[in-house]
């Protein structure tokens, strides 16, 4: 991933834009990662994986709790003080 400090990227936005079509890149601002610029079209397809890991996650949620696996905020608290 090609990076940039960030006068550079503001510097040349343009160009940036263009790069950012074809692979992300990296924006330093004093020697730290603080963005990384992708394609829209990137973005939608992360977007898209975020919610599906959600959803998957919601699911094994929802069936545990069909299963009566819950349990209740005072349990949950004392088993914790246990461990401590």
């Amino acid at each position: 991933m090609e990076v940039l400090n960030a006068s550079d990227a503001k510097r040349e936005f343009g160009e940036l834009l263009l790069k950012a079509q074809s692979a992300p890149v990296g924006i330093n601002k004093n020697g730290k990662p603080v963005a990384v610029m992708v394609s829209a079209k990137e973005y939608e397809q992360l977007q898209a994986l975020q919610e599906a890991a959600l959803k998957v996650e919601i699911d094994a949620g929802l069936e545990d709790i069909k299963q009566g696996n819950i349990s209740d905020g005072h349990n949950v608290i004392n088993r914790l003080r246990q461990r401590l």
